[in-house]
């Protein structure tokens, strides 16, 4: 499956952007959620009452208020929905949903502070608009346009620096308003404004939507800077040892690694006199609207070649993604048409992130972002999570020693980017991270059958256990199955205090969930065990039945790291 070799040769027309999130049988009643890939990770349809689109702070008060008395559950939904956990799903039919839809106003922005105030439904795209018009930057964020502010910071999102504040967009917020349930005597609804150096905005910061509905942020900006972006491909043999140190070499450096390849593509990226000539843009491919039957094709290739066990033809066609994504510089132009060599040189705003498939002017589906569920497109899992930077090397190693066992297991993951490894730094927001680490993004296949093992299905399952489990990575909040979050809230040295927080701003619970509390340690395990419930990372295997004995999938100890528990192949062992 040659996503970006095929996907070049076609030309591109008017795309239909992302549906709502939120569908209701009956004007705003009687209404379902998903996320903006069309399925959680227990592949349950979230339900609730109603849903209430605010669109000034006074009418979201009134909203909550009024939940608030009739004791209600709550949660936040935004835009475009890019979360992959049930972070959005109120328990029960009879809850209510509240959409950041229409909060997507920039307030102020302030130049010689350097600070803007926007509500909390802008997105990305937005926010890097408006500051660039002042001659302002955010100076990191994630890659994709559409993300909001209110949800960047529920989730801990980021970009990839180890200079400076870090790469996490939250450690720039230097207020928040957030609009809490309250008592009778308040109105059953109140605005709490927490600011720099108040603890409360340590909890504040990434806050899972527990806390309440953010209204608004003010983040720090820095004036618009120009940035040099060069793509090296090198040998994977010293990895382990370059990790280390390319972080503090260049200021926005990344990695993408194809491991069954033997490669690393090195972002060498830093800040460069605005005096330098340049006007690159940033347009990855993979951000691209694609047309429907193309990404038909793409899907039913994959699936045959999973039907088939067809390694050969997955490492086949992960190389010429790779060879197409390399040779098209991943979408870099030097201005903003053609790629004619490195370095790129622009300035920040246009290269910073992308997403021109959210770009519409019709609501057809001739063309589409390649995950959307309306179309027959890309359907995957994502595992993302943090490795200290004492344990990276150990982390790169393992993952190693598995290619060199099972050469050809990983050649999958490069039909979706191969592996990005981002840098992020230790965070003083309580549910941040706790030290300068490594954040490793994997996306891979995922079967429209629940029943139905991955080729190569316990690889990924070792490699997702060995670096949640083995070397204590952090998931990222927005992404992964549910195995990453077992346990997770016990390696938050400051949990408590946030806990003490979402125990003021929500005393009842309203805002919190079934899945948010037992993430948070506050209820049962997160495991869902049942039948084949390890194939989608619903739990990790402890019997055969949790795999797919029947198609030949065991329960077994991992290759490596052998207190794994993976769903094993009998014949796998050969299949080298």
């Amino acid at each position: 499956m040659c996503f970006w070799r095929i996907h070049k040769k076609i030309p591109i027309v008017n795309s239909s952007p992302p549906e709502d999130p939120i569908k209701c049988s009956f004007k705003n009643r009687s209404c379902t959620i998903t996320n903006s890939y069309g399925a959680f990770p227990d592949r349950s349809m979230c339900r609730a009452a109603e849903v209430a689109y605010p669109t000034t702070e006074e009418e979201l008060i009134s909203v909550v208020a009024t939940a608030t008395m009739e004791k209600r559950k709550m949660k936040v939904a935004t835009r475009f929905s890019h979360s992959i956990p049930k972070l959005v799903c109120p328990d029960g039919d009879e809850g209510l949903l509240i959409s950041t839809k229409f909060l997507n106003r920039t307030l102020e922005i302030d130049r010689v502070r350097m600070m803007i105030s926007l509500e909390s439904g802008v997105t990305l795209r937005q926010v890097i608009n408006e500051a660039a018009k002042a001659g302002l930057a955010l100076p990191y964020t994630p890659y994709w346009w559409g993300l909001t502010v209110g949800g960047m910071l529920g989730t801990g999102a980021h970009g990839s620096t180890l200079w400076g504040e870090g790469s996490s967009v939250h450690d720039y917020v230097t207020q928040i308003r957030i609009v809490t349930p309250a008592g009778p005597e308040e109105g059953y609804g109140k605005v709490r404004t927490t600011v720099s150096g108040d603890p409360d905005l340590n909890a504040a910061r990434v806050s899972l939507g527990v806390l309440g509905v953010i209204s608004q942020v003010t983040l720090k900006l820095q004036p618009l800077f120009k940035r040099s972006i060069t793509y090296s491909v090198k040998h994977d043999v010293d990895l382990g040892d370059q990790v280390a140190r390319f972080g503090y070499q260049h200021e926005f450096a990344d990695m993408t690694w194809y491991p069954s390849q033997g490669k690393v593509e090195y972002r060498v990226d830093d800040r460069v006199s605005s005096n330098v000539s340049g006007n690159g843009l940033n347009n990855f491919i993979g951000f691209r609207s694609t047309l429907s039957p193309v990404l038909a094709i793409l899907r039913t290739t994959e699936e045959n070649q999973e039907m088939r066990g067809d390694a050969d033809g997955k490492c086949t066609d992960g190389k010429l993604t790779t060879l197409a994504l390399t040779i098209g510089a991943n979408g870099l132009t030097n201005d903003g048409t053609l790629f004619t060599g490195y370095p790129i040189i622009g300035y920040h705003n246009r290269l910073q992130a992308s997403g021109t498939c959210l770009d519409s002017l019709k609501d057809e589906l001739i063309t589409a972002c390649p995950w959307d569920p309306r179309v027959k497109g890309l359907f995957y899992h994502q595992t993302a999570f943090s490795i200290s930077m004492s344990k990276v090397k150990s982390f790169i190693q393992d993952v190693q020693k598995l290619v060199e066992l099972v050469p050809k297991a990983l050649c999958g993951v490069d039909l979706y980017n191969g592996i990005l490894m981002r840098y992020v730094k230790a965070s003083s927001a309580y549910l941040g991270k706790q030290e300068d680490a490594v954040d490793f993004d994997f996306t891979y296949y995922r079967s429209k059958d629940p029943m139905s093992p991955r080729l190569y299905e316990d690889i990924l399952e070792e490699v997702e256990q060995i670096g949640v489990f083995k070397y204590g990575g952090l998931p990222h909040w927005g992404k992964n199955r549910n195995v990453a979050f077992e346990g997770v809230i016990k390696k938050y040295g400051n949990a408590e205090d946030f806990l003490k927080v979402k125990e003021i701003y929500d005393p009842l619970g309203l805002f919190s969930s079934d899945w948010t509390e037992k993430v948070l340690g506050l209820r049962d395990e997160v495991a869902i065990s049942k039948e084949a419930c390890a194939l989608e990372g619903l739990c990790v295997c402890s019997q055969d039945i949790h795999c797919a004995p029947s198609k030949g999938y065991f329960c077994r100890p991992g290759r490596v790291y052998k207190d794994a528990r993976v769903c094993t192949r009998s014949t796998s062992a050969t299949q080298v």
